[in-house]
């Protein structure tokens, strides 16, 4: 019985260290992908709305603290000027909820040498996100963006309406986390800019090239 009790406690006293070493990573995280979306398809409710679901999931693993953005593009519209995702996120180094640095600063992340792939862009709760060959296929992650990271000119959408549309109207272009193409043959895709979503802006066109209306976030500060 002792010996229980004994086992039981030490139990609890590793349960507890283990729950102080992810509360300590979390609060060191810089970036992450959205364990989820907005639920709407690429309406986020604008760039306000995708930092706030930003905001909201690092708040939820201890990472409250710091100023969340959603790398996000948008194109100018309605007489507003683009915002470019580069310049919201801060000036880096970014790591990810288990210590592993993505990238060292702005050129970096958009270099060919930064860390960003399926091991290291995680979740907010240092989950990796499925990619090609797991079930579902959710690597194509929100971005609106051109390769280095600034937005497209206007005209054709390739912000589902500056991630305002849910519906079958519009276009988002998406990234590939994992790198990977639609086969082993096919070239390693862009973290950010691979390709535009099929058939508008829904949950359900999202999900027909692999995604899940997923989108990066970074601390900014």
């Amino acid at each position: 019985m002792r010996h229980a009790s004994l086992a039981l406690a030490a139990s609890m006293a590793l349960l507890a260290l283990a729950g102080t070493a992810k509360a300590q990573d979390a609060s060191s995280m810089t970036f992450f992908i959205t364990s989820a979306g907005a639920g709407k398809g690429a309406d986020l409710g604008g760039l306000a709305g995708a930092d706030a679901i930003c905001q909201t999931l690092a708040g939820k693993v201890g990472a409250g603290s710091k100023t969340w953005r959603a790398y996000l593009s948008t194109q100018e519209a309605d007489g507003k000027p683009a915002v470019n995702a580069r310049d919201r996120i801060g000036k880096g180094p970014w790591q990810n909820a288990k210590g592993v640095v993505i990238a060292k600063d702005v050129a970096d992340l958009h270099g060919a040498s930064n860390n960003l792939n399926k091991e290291t862009a995680l979740t907010e709760t240092g989950d990796p996100v499925k990619g090609r060959g797991d079930t579902p296929n959710t690597h194509d992650i929100l971005t609106g963006s051109q390769p280095d990271g600034t937005a497209f000119p206007a005209g054709d959408d390739k912000t589902c309406g500056n991630w305002t549309k849910g519906g079958t109207e519009g276009a988002a272009m998406l990234g590939h986390h994992d790198r990977v193409g639609l086969n082993d043959s096919a070239p390693m895709k862009s973290w950010n800019s691979s390709h535009l979503s099929r058939g508008g802006c829904n949950p359900a066109a999202l999900q027909s090239t692999g995604g899940a209306g997923l989108f990066y976030c970074f601390a900014a500060d």
